[in-house]
């Protein structure tokens, strides 16, 4: 009879063991690179889909609203579930996750924010053939939406974990830089790809085709991602790289997690991450809605215009590693300065003027490509910077925690700000909710730049 412990959770989830079989040393550089990619590039594209399975609710909007299934108000509760949920799961997760196989805590994540999403179509498709109540169908995918908010905060921490345990920490940001792209990226397929098979077949099979991609990125973690050298039968990151040890490696995790908790700098910029994701969420979650409803834009040129915006936040992910990296020479506030000016400028031009087309691809993606890379420094860099490898985790947890408690409550306060604002029928003064995400703009940088010398110093003088 198997024992109880072997079939617990706790044994399912937690790191795994150092391999008995150790790879010849002869190979071992060979086999460590080969595994490192395959890590990567897995975890990457699995992290790109678990977008997709977040972001199909934004594309669905319009024609939710416009269907007279919710109004905007209420889908703002629905998209503030997930927020809120994901919140609270990522500070919880982002400590759990240092513990954890993060190969099988990353798969089940996105097997369950899947199965959520095929749920909703479900429920989208009864809806409209058993014309279930508006305050029903409200509640049903409120509730259900929350629960995708947990399965969603399953990835972002064992993402960034996989980097610490794989990578050196030289090469750290520019990597995460690139891990980083990976939302942008998600964003957009969930634009372009969602956007086209509403139009084609309605909004329920968005949620349909967002869950089959889950399931895709689940096969990508089982046949890519490994746990850790070890496991494979290869020395230690510190040791493959050549790493002088640190006195933080000797400090047991909790110990680490109890500093972070107490260092004043993760809480500041756990703060100015919020504000980077008002503005973030804002444009993410009501861009198609703006364009439809302020400019007149149709479905697909609406969708086209914020996928580009998106396409074009990948290369200011990857762009803010290698300009704090190297061109800044590791000084993260020049480059969050320079960024957050220009995205200003370009998000007020975006929200506030008119223009055709190609003026607001042009402004949005300006102000998308600068966002992205605050969301880069801000959000991540700066607090990985004065943490050690073995609480990755539980600062992502605390960063996390703010961010989208902040976004949940974007996602509330654009909605209610929108609906109050109509000015008749189905027509919306942007205006009041314009200046919101404006403001959480120009907060984003000037926190970090008004407590720069609290961000410089490190946990457990790491």
């Amino acid at each position: 009879m198997v024992p109880f412990r072997r079939l617990s959770l706790y044994s399912y989830f937690r790191i795994s063991k150092p391999s008995s079989a150790e790879v010849p040393q002869e190979h071992v550089d060979a086999e460590y690179k080969r595994l490192r990619n395959r890590t990567f590039w897995g975890v990457t594209a699995a992290y790109c889909l678990y977008y997709v399975c977040r972001m199909a609710i934004s594309v669905v909007k319009q024609p939710v609203v416009d269907g007279g299934v919710m109004s905007p108000a209420q889908i703002g509760l629905v998209d503030s579930a997930l927020l809120l949920v994901y919140a609270i799961g990522k500070f919880c997760n982002g400590f759990i996750a240092d513990y954890c196989n993060v190969r099988r805590f990353m798969a089940v994540g996105l097997v369950v924010s899947s199965l959520v999403n095929l749920v909703m179509g479900a429920l989208g498709l009864l809806h409209g053939w058993l014309g279930l109540s508006t305050m029903l169908i409200f509640f049903l995918f409120a509730l259900v939406w929350g629960i995708n908010g947990w399965a969603q905060s399953m990835g972002a921490p064992p993402a960034v974990i996989s980097l610490s345990r794989w990578f050196p920490l030289k090469s750290r940001g520019t990597f995460y830089s690139i891990l980083c792209a990976t939302p942008y990226l998600g964003k957009s397929v969930s634009m372009i790809l969602i956007g086209h098979v509403v139009l084609w077949l309605g909004w329920q099979y968005g949620f349909i085709v967002a869950a089959l991609c889950g399931f895709i990125g689940s096969l990508i973690i089982y046949f890519f991602v490994s746990d850790t050298p070890e496991s494979k039968g290869l020395p230690s990151v510190q040791t493959l790289s050549g790493e002088e040890p640190r006195k933080a490696d000797s400090i047991p995790t909790r110990e680490l997690h109890m500093a972070v908790l107490r260092h004043p700098g993760i809480w500041v910029i756990a703060l100015s991450s919020a504000f980077v994701y008002i503005t973030q969420y804002g444009i993410s979650s009501w861009g198609i809605f703006f364009l439809q409803k302020a400019k007149g834009y149709a479905l697909t040129d609406a969708a086209g215009i914020v996928a580009v915006s998106e396409g074009i936040g990948v290369v200011g992910t990857v762009v803010a590693g290698w300009l704090s990296d190297r061109v800044f020479r590791g000084n993260r506030l020049r480059p969050v300065i320079l960024c957050g000016v220009v995205c200003l400028v370009t998000l007020a031009l975006f929200l506030l003027t008119g223009g055709g087309f190609i003026v607001n691809v042009v402004f949005l993606s300006v102000a998308s490509l600068t966002l992205a890379a605050l969301y880069c420094i801000v959000s991540g860099l700066m607090a990985l910077d004065i943490v050690p490898r073995k609480a990755t985790g539980a600062a992502l947890g605390v960063v996390g925690i703010s961010s989208y408690a902040a976004a949940a409550l974007q996602s509330t306060v654009s909605g209610v700000l929108i609906e109050t604002s109509s000015t008749g029928g189905q027509a919306y003064d942007f205006t009041p909710v314009a200046w919101f995400w404006i403001v959480s703009c120009l907060v984003s940088f000037l926190l970090p730049a008004l407590c720069w010398p609290m961000l410089r110093r490190k946990v457990a003088d790491f």
